[in-house]
């Protein structure tokens, strides 16, 4: 496996206590809006459109049907700059190993219940740990498949 989901969860590190500021009620733009001292119409005419369209766009944010493209344009318009992040709310790391996990306990299960099935002799708990912690490896050097079938 790439080094990526490590490199990713030291870049969230550093994000994830930014991804929980909540927005203000009235939403960011009309707040900061409010907090330069300007105008919807002042915005507008930065904008180079309506003042009811700078109304719409607050509106919009707030209701989550505003568009990357005019988000980034009012942002411009508060000399500010639009982040649109996605930060997972768990490291990518975890969720791959859990994810590798659930497969290989998925994997195991079934062939325990074949040799039940057919009358042979299950691994012990030992064993069966180790060919656990064999296959996670096996299945996170290749996380493509960690997604396939349930």
């Amino acid at each position: 496996m790439s080094n990526e989901p490590v490199f990713l969860d030291e870049k969230f590190e550093v994000l994830r206590p930014a991804a929980r500021i909540a927005a203000p009620a009235r939403g960011w733009i009309k707040a900061i809006r409010e907090a330069l001292g300007m105008t919807t119409a002042q915005m507008a005419r930065r904008m180079g459109v309506s003042q009811p369209r700078v109304v719409e766009l607050e509106a919009g944010e707030i209701s989550g049907s505003i568009s990357l493209k005019s988000l980034k344009r009012a942002a411009e318009a508060l000399d500010c700059r639009a982040v649109v992040l996605l930060v997972p709310e768990r490291r990518i790391s975890d969720v791959l190993h859990e994810r590798a996990a659930q497969k290989a306990d998925a994997h195991l299960n079934a062939v325990d219940q074949t040799m039940r099935l057919e009358d042979q002799q299950t691994v012990d708990a030992k064993r069966r740990k180790r060919l656990r912690a064999e296959l996670i490896e096996q299945l996170m050097a290749h996380p493509k498949q960690l997604w396939d079938h349930g």
